[in-house]
């Protein structure tokens, strides 16, 4: 049976108004046209639906039993014309986006304020934590997207994995108080001998500064440990000590002064993770775009701490127990 819509639009209409030209009128169709998709109807269905008389229309018993399922049909068509407008348009959807901590008071506030300000009826559902848990999230279907920190990945299919930006990590310290150094760098043996502010044992920003000195044979001097990191940069600005923390959550605070960390230089590389066998809907699409976007602007902000490195051809990350810096 090859019956379409336009057909089924034409029978409801003669069906509503009993009549053939006003119903031609309605549809701004030619009568002759019209009568064509009528007849083409009742040659597809074996019978007839209307009785013709110069008085009017009126439905046979076969017209009587197709109208309401020729409606319920066109009903149907144009609630999926309305649900693909309203997704095309991002009036209705939902994103849920993780990001470990030191992403969340830097480029996710930006991204989600930019995304929500063009999106406003899009539902924002957010999962903060480390790098190895928004993948365990992201394996079990309950996020959409995770923005990660790694620094090495085991080849696997779990995930569709994108490089944005890599950054530097760099020390600050308070813009109140005295420069740590007049030079544009510092090195890490010369911030081992300052008072130095350490993140929480479940950063793996912690473990990988850790490394760092104990590979350097250097032992830091620290005057507080256990922190997160909206309290380490509180703690800095008021003078308690230095912080090795990523450039990019200098962005915006004046408050704090940074210099660059060489001898080693440690970077971090921020990636956009996806399931790898999952399409995106309309508004993840949109989503991964704006944060594509906002990662070129802190790129373009941060000067020689923070490179595009994306997008990149896909890589795959592997389990869970992939490093990360949260």
């Amino acid at each position: 049976m090859d019956v379409n819509l336009d057909q089924l639009r034409a029978f409801a209409e003669v069906a509503s108004l009993g009549n053939f030209t006003r119903a031609a009128d309605a549809l701004h169709l030619a009568q002759p046209s019209l009568s064509r998709q009528i007849a083409s109807l009742e040659q597809e269905l074996g019978a007839e639906l209307f009785h013709r008389a110069r008085s009017g229309s009126t439905l046979t018993s076969a017209g009587e039993t197709l109208l309401p399922l020729a409606r319920r049909m066109l009903a149907d068509a144009a609630s999926v014309r309305r649900e693909l407008a309203e997704l095309a348009g991002l009036r209705r959807g939902r994103v849920r986006l993780g990001a470990t901590p030191t992403l969340c008071i830097s480029l996710v506030a930006e991204v989600l304020s930019a995304f929500h300000t063009a999106h406003p009826s899009v539902e924002l559902h957010l999962s903060e934590q480390g790098s190895r848990g928004l993948l365990d999230e992201l394996a079990g279907g309950e996020l959409d997207l995770a923005l990660i920190t790694t620094s090495s990945a085991e080849a696997a299919e779990r995930f569709t994995v994108t490089p944005l930006l890599e950054e530097e990590l760099v020390v600050v310290s308070s813009a109140a108080a005295a420069r740590l150094t007049r030079r544009t760098t510092i090195t890490l043996a010369e911030v081992a001998a300052l008072p130095q502010i350490v993140f929480s044992s479940s950063y793996d920003l912690r473990s990988t500064t850790d490394a760092a000195f104990e590979l350097a044979g250097l032992v830091p001097e620290v005057v507080l440990e256990g922190a997160e990191m909206d309290a380490v940069l509180r703690f800095v600005e008021r003078g308690l000590g230095v912080a090795i923390v990523p450039a990019m959550v200098l962005i915006d605070r004046p408050a704090l002064r940074s210099v660059r960390l060489v001898e080693p230089v440690l970077t971090r590389t921020i990636s956009l993770a996806r399931p790898a066998d999952v399409a995106p809907a309309a508004a993840v699409g949109v989503m991964q775009r704006t944060i594509a976007a906002t990662a070129t602007g802190f790129a373009e902000r941060s000067g020689v701490t923070m490179r595009r490195v994306g997008p990149l051809a896909p890589s795959s990350v592997g389990s869970p127990a992939s490093q990360g810096l949260v």
